[in-house]
């Protein structure tokens, strides 16, 4: 990660300047007082190729054989950025992180922007391990004439000190919101030959997916006089987290405690219920959820901290009264203010999820799906995929390639 540069105050000799100068310039990095509204620090960390993106491709094709759908669209090398920016968490300014990929040619390029899944470990921050081979084929999307951000999310990378606020919507949004302007302020003042232009597209899968659909409506409700939403793709998210939450525990077993652990850590850190953890889980797994959560444990360290079985994991009481107890209403009405409320949508929306999908039920999505339209939405508009036979991280390659292919597909039709 690199450190903000401050120059102290010294006499250099004249020889000295010129080459400080050009140093500073070349990092793209600056110091408080530069008046940049989002921008703290953007350093290139690696180069591709356009060989090297093919040969990537083509690899990956052997595995992935829908991957071969993108390659007559690469033109171009890409350049990949850390991009350090200030957001608030929590009522207070925080500097995030993320990645910036961009063509190595000069022009002005739309923004797709992409919400990964889930994670817990922080060493897998996009910004922190831009050479992980799923990331990658993310950040060569920018060979096909695209601005591409990865955040990190709070949490994560740059502010890593924090605990992630695990599908707490309002962070969220901000901190992507404001990557992308941070973005446009690094395109306009230090990268000088490309530019972002208005056009945001925004794709995600699972967690990515709910932030996603956050976003798109956000995006498309509050902030349509600073940026022009082209459309978004949704794969596998919670977006109601409530129907999501009741069927991870409405059965015996759920093979991903993870999850639930992951949103009853962040909704009590960040204080969006009031009761206390013990009214949702039992012990030991109550007392030992905060340490589970610290950016150093992955999901298979974490499952086996917890345990697979409902019963033993949930409080008897909640599981009785969750759904309509007084006892745990902070507890719903978290869940409801962080779901997306269906609206009626005018710009293109993708939700795609596969349908045999253990972890994020797909009903999740054939549910919000009926909503949407239910508050007016054009099938024209919204489209719905479900994947015949795929688990959730089986369809995801096959979701996001697929969704990408539409986005490009709406940007292409848009001018690009």
């Amino acid at each position: 990660m690199t450190k903000r540069i401050f120059i102290p105050v010294l006499r250099l000799a004249a020889g000295l300047i010129l080459p400080l100068i050009i140093f500073l310039l070349n990092s793209c990095s600056r110091d408080e007082e530069s008046g940049y509204g989002y921008l703290v620090t953007v350093e290139k960390t690696i180069s591709y190729s356009t060989l090297y993106i093919d040969n990537l491709v083509n690899a990956a094709v052997d595995y992935y054989p829908e991957i071969e759908q993108i390659k007559p669209f690469i033109s171009d090398g890409v350049d990949v950025y850390v991009i350090i920016y200030k957001t608030l968490l929590d009522g207070k300014t925080i500097e995030a992180s993320g990645l910036m990929c961009m063509p190595q040619n000069a022009g002005t390029f739309p923004v797709i922007c992409f919400q990964n899944g889930t994670n817990t470990v922080d060493l897998y921050a996009p910004s922190n391990f831009p050479l992980n081979p799923q990331l990658q084929m993310i950040e060569i999307i920018a060979s096909m004439g695209y601005v591409v951000l990865i955040p990190d999310y709070p949490g994560f990378g740059a502010s890593s000190g924090k605990p992630h606020p695990y599908l707490v919507r309002e962070p969220t949004v901000r901190a992507v919101t404001d990557m992308i302007r941070a973005a446009t302020e690094a395109t306009v003042s230090l990268i000088k030959d490309k530019k972002t232009d208005s056009r945001v597209a925004f794709i995600g899968y699972s967690q990515g997916g709910w932030a996603t659909m956050a976003l798109h409506k956000a995006f498309e409700t509050e902030y349509s006089d600073e940026f022009e939403l082209t459309g978004s793709v949704c794969g596998a998210g919670p977006y109601d987290i409530n129907y999501l939450f009741s069927s991870m525990i409405n059965s015996e077993t759920y093979p991903m405690p993870v999850y639930i652990g992951y949103i009853v850590n962040a909704y009590s850190y960040y204080r969006q219920f009031t009761n206390p953890v013990t009214d949702i889980l039992n012990e030991p797994y109550a007392t030992r959820l905060a340490g589970l959560y610290n950016g150093k444990l992955d999901f298979s360290q974490i499952n086996a901290q917890l345990t697979t079985s409902v019963p033993l994991l949930v409080n008897s009481s909640f599981l009785a009264g969750f759904a309509s107890d007084p006892r745990y209403e902070t507890v719903r009405n978290a869940m409801a203010s962080n779901s997306i409320a269906p609206w009626h949508t005018k710009k293109p929306l993708y939700m795609i999820h596969g349908g045999s999908d253990t972890q994020v039920n797909p009903q999740v999505t054939e549910y919000f799906y009926d909503r949407l339209i239910g508050e007016g939405s054009s099938a024209s508009v919204v489209i719905k995929e479900i994947l015949p036979g795929l688990d959730h991280g089986d369809a995801a390659v096959p979701a996001m390639v697929k969704g990408l292919i539409f986005l490009n597909g709406l940007m292409q039709g848009a001018g690009n």
